[in-house]
């Protein structure tokens, strides 16, 4: 494995991670500035405890790090596993583009082949 890319365990942490739009959420408000856990409760229509428990599921892909300053959690994000995981869809693109391209070589050829009959 090549250390810059993610496992397929990373991959699966990481889209379950971005799969909830308020962990989605959380993630760009942490990526713009670091945020205590009690800061994000704040934002949004629920328990101080579940957005805990989509804090962790983010820091369990590695989206986001947790650090404890006094007595607060500090939340910030993890720009590197967002271009990995980047790196990983672009991989996929590229090989979506590649089979595009010989179904188009395959039209092509068969095109010819009924003008040249």
């Amino acid at each position: 494995m090549v250390v810059d890319e993610l496992d397929a365990d990373e991959v699966d942490r990481v889209f379950h991670g971005l799969a909830d739009a308020t962990r989605r959420d959380i993630v760009v408000q942490v990526l713009r500035r670091e945020q205590s856990v009690s800061t994000l409760a704040r934002r949004y229509d629920m328990s101080f405890a579940a957005v805990q428990k989509h804090v962790a599921v983010l820091e369990r892909a590695l989206l986001v790090t947790k650090q404890r300053r006094g007595r607060e959690q500090i939340v910030r994000g993890n720009p590197d596993i967002l271009r990995r995981a980047a790196r990983l869809l672009d991989a996929y693109e590229q090989i979506w583009h590649h089979r595009a391209r010989a179904i188009e070589d395959i039209l092509s050829e068969d095109r010819e082949k009924r003008t040249e009959s």
